[in-house]
């Protein structure tokens, strides 16, 4: 009778009057929380005080939480030619084009993978995930693209690789499970066809997931480098954002050892101002994506949990 109570007084908006324990319990909460965010916040407040510290003062008194000897030399190196900007395009393109394309995939893969009229789905379910556990290798892999597939040097060597995943498919069968078999029966008495069913009953559905998957999906891409460092060359004038950052940071670096670089003073060389400014132009901007997902990804991260 008193927990229905309650439940009323919180329907009609009427505040609950806490015990000395509950608020305790929520003040040891509320304490940890803000040390915790302040434990993730503060070392990316480092990363932007250092890289608008000079040079001489990182290397006299290391990181800088308020910025010393304001400088903007770091991010001139970094933006000095102007592919920088070519970079962010290319790999904004290739974030958006990659993240739909993918979620469309695994999407309509995971919604008939979960369909229970969908013939050999358990095999093929198997098959899926046993490609997951093995791998041919680094040198069957690079061959397969180059020569089987005569990708080098193209963007989709990049695009082709990151757009779907094994782990990323099983994410998703798991999330249909939660969406009853009788909506698509419902949808077939209806006269739906099969594509039909799919965008107008179960994809409304998803929004959790294709949030969740959809915000992995762009994460790879935005952070990739490595599939860039494999197939392509200085033919190629414009490369990812990332390996464009990672090409700098190594200019930089073969300078400072350089025969020329003996000629030249090191502090005169932003070289961890370059990176902090690195870390900085990575990272912004896909950060700024995550409050428009934050909703439906901690609810899709429930939602995987509960009926994984």
């Amino acid at each position: 009778m008193a927990k229905k109570q309650d439940m009323d007084l919180q329907m009609s908006g009427a505040k609950v009057k806490l015990g000395k324990s509950d608020i305790v319990i929520r003040g040891a909460g509320y304490i940890l929380i803000t040390i915790y965010a302040l434990a993730c916040i503060i070392p990316f407040l480092l990363i932007i005080g250092t890289s608008f510290t000079n040079e001489a003062i990182i290397h006299a008194e290391g990181v800088q939480l308020i910025p010393k000897g304001f400088s903007l030399e770091a991010y001139q190196m970094v933006t000095k030619n102007g592919n920088i900007w070519k970079s962010y395009i290319l790999t904004i393109v290739m974030t958006g084009v990659g993240t739909f394309l993918g979620l469309s995939i695994i999407s309509m893969t995971g919604y008939a993978l979960q369909r229970k009229d969908f013939p050999f789905r358990n095999a093929i379910s198997f098959y899926i995930y046993f490609t997951s556990l093995f791998s041919a290798g680094l040198a069957p892999y690079y061959l397969l693209m180059t020569q089987t597939y005569h990708l080098k040097d193209s963007y989709l060597a990049v695009l082709l690789p990151l757009m779907m995943s094994p782990w990323l498919i099983i994410l998703m069968k798991n999330f249909v499970k939660a969406i009853p078999h009788e909506i698509t029966e419902s949808g077939k008495i209806d006269g739906a066809g099969d594509m039909k069913i799919f965008t107008a009953l179960i994809l409304p559905m998803l929004k959790p997931a294709l949030a969740t998957i959809g915000l992995f999906l762009a994460l790879s891409y935005w952070n990739e480098w490595y599939q860039s460092s494999l197939f392509l060359s200085t033919k190629v004038a414009i490369k990812p954002l990332q390996y464009t950052l990672y090409e700098v940071v190594n200019k930089i670096d073969a300078l400072k050892n350089s025969v020329a670089g003996q000629f030249v003073n090191v502090v005169d060389i932003p070289q961890e101002g370059v990176k902090m400014a690195n870390a900085v132009l990575a990272t912004g901007p896909i950060i700024l994506l995550y409050p428009f997902v934050q909703k439906y990804f901690i609810s899709g991260i429930t939602v995987g949990a509960v009926k994984g």
